[in-house]
């Protein structure tokens, strides 16, 4: 299965597997995957990733939405707040299966689970964990 031909340059699924699964790309799928609304925003990575930098964070994704595994999803103008992120991040339908068919998926509720028991977030993640997301998911 191809992703998008466009963009993930021809790459083949074997190749494509060896892409998602490098250590910094398969930790911000895991982060999509393990949040509450799989929308987290660039800070919920960073804060999430505390050992690589903000760039390098935003480079990975950028790779992730290059290949079609990843996309962006803003807030409509109507619905931002001053204060809160209006850019989100989540998996695309043909990712998700990619994934699913390549059993990247089987921790997913684990995943949530762990998630869940982070008790000591920053004040700034929690609220931007409540942030109003987009109906796209």
């Amino acid at each position: 299965m191809s992703i998008d031909p466009g963009t993930a340059e021809g790459m083949e699924s074997r190749e494509l597997v060896h892409f998602v699964t490098q250590q910094t790309r398969f930790a911000l799928i895991n982060n999509i995957l393990q949040h509450p609304e799989q929308l987290p925003s660039m800070y919920e990575f960073e804060e999430l990733n505390p050992s690589v930098s903000d760039a390098t964070v935003y480079k990975h994704i950028q790779k992730l939405i290059d290949v079609g595994i990843v996309k962006e999803v803003p807030l409509d103008d109507d619905q931002r707040r001053q204060g809160y992120p209006w850019k989100f991040y989540g998996l695309t339908e043909t990712g998700r299966e990619f994934l699913d068919d390549h059993n990247l998926l089987a921790a997913e509720a684990t995943l949530q689970q762990i998630y869940d028991t982070i008790s000591d977030k920053p004040e700034k993640m929690v609220k931007y964990e409540n942030a109003p997301r987009p109906e796209e998911a």
